[in-house]
């Protein structure tokens, strides 16, 4: 499969050859557009499961919800497993699974409900050593998720204060020096720039950036007109360095307080759009939870 197309072929029909590489491209970009979050809600099925739906390129687990300013760093993954007592390292083996799907995993820091703030540029290492020696490809005795190495970590920071998550950044990205690149992400909310993120998104070393289109009507889509989200998506895309950017979308109408996207709406109205601007990376959704509920990922899968 793949390699070059030899001239011959080319030369007695190229428009078979040109129509088989399109549909190739075409395919071949599907799988790798749709990132959702897992982790809040006992009731959304496995990390397996997740993985093995063959709807997603990316889960995100959610959340680290503790740490900084001298506290542990705790995960909080609702009513999946218990880390306190060690119960959950069997996703170990989820995650295995997930990766030789080619799925990346990666871990969420922060969230809506938590306790976490970065005092200073020590803190911010003391935090990135943490979670590589338990996340990442360091080693500790007490990995909370057992023996598995993450792709990277994802910034969902909402509060607290937006200081020295820049150097957190640096500093995990330092990281993939040592072998295994340390992908980062962020979720910043749709006005630009983003109050909590904002400087840490501005030192370019972020690979994926999915913005929150939703619980935010001045940038969202409205109306059956996706102005405000153009609009939003051209500041972000040139006023950021990332690799690419996802539209971040509520998986169904219970799952934010608005900005949710009826699917079809979404594949005839949205996406031709949002396709067409820099850097489009795909679709983000909040959460497995609610997409199973929906079956919206299943969808737009093919659409995306």
């Amino acid at each position: 499969m793949g390699g070059e197309i030899p001239a011959s072929r080319t030369s007695r029909a190229p428009w078979l050859s040109l129509a088989a590489l399109a549909s190739l491209m075409f395919f071949s970009a599907q799988a790798g557009n749709i990132a959702v979050y897992w982790g809040q809600n006992g009731n959304e099925g496995t990390l397996a499961d997740t993985c093995a739906s063959g709807n997603y390129a990316f889960v995100i687990l959610a959340f680290l919800c503790t740490f900084g300013n001298g506290q542990k760093p705790q995960l909080n993954l609702a009513g999946h497993c218990d880390p306190f007592s060690n119960g959950c390292t069997g996703l170990s083996s989820d995650i295995h699974s997930c990766q030789a799907k080619g799925i990346k995993v990666l871990l969420s820091i922060g969230g809506a409900a938590g306790s976490y703030i970065l005092t200073s540029q020590e803190d911010a290492r003391q935090v990135s050593t943490f979670i590589w020696n338990n996340y990442l490809g360091g080693h500790s005795s007490s990995r909370p998720l057992g023996d598995a190495v993450l792709d990277g970590v994802d910034f969902d920071i909402e509060g607290g204060s937006p200081d020295h998550y820049d150097d957190l950044a640096r500093y995990l990205s330092a990281y993939s020096s040592r072998g295994k690149k340390v992908h980062l992400s962020a979720a910043p909310q749709c006005p630009y720039p983003d109050a909590w993120a904002g400087k840490a998104l501005d030192t370019g070393l972020f690979d994926y950036v999915w913005v929150q289109y939703y619980n935010n009507p001045p940038c969202q889509y409205s109306g059956g007109k996706p102005t405000n989200l153009e609009d939003a998506w051209k500041q972000w895309t040139s006023g950021i360095q990332a690799k690419v950017f996802f539209l971040g979308l509520p998986a169904s109408s219970d799952a934010a307080g608005s900005g949710f996207i009826p699917s079809r709406e979404l594949t005839s109205t949205v996406l031709p759009v949002v396709k067409g601007l820099s850097k489009y990376g795909g679709v983000m959704l909040w959460s497995r939870y609610y997409d199973v509920e929906s079956g919206y990922s299943k969808a737009i899968h093919s659409s995306v």
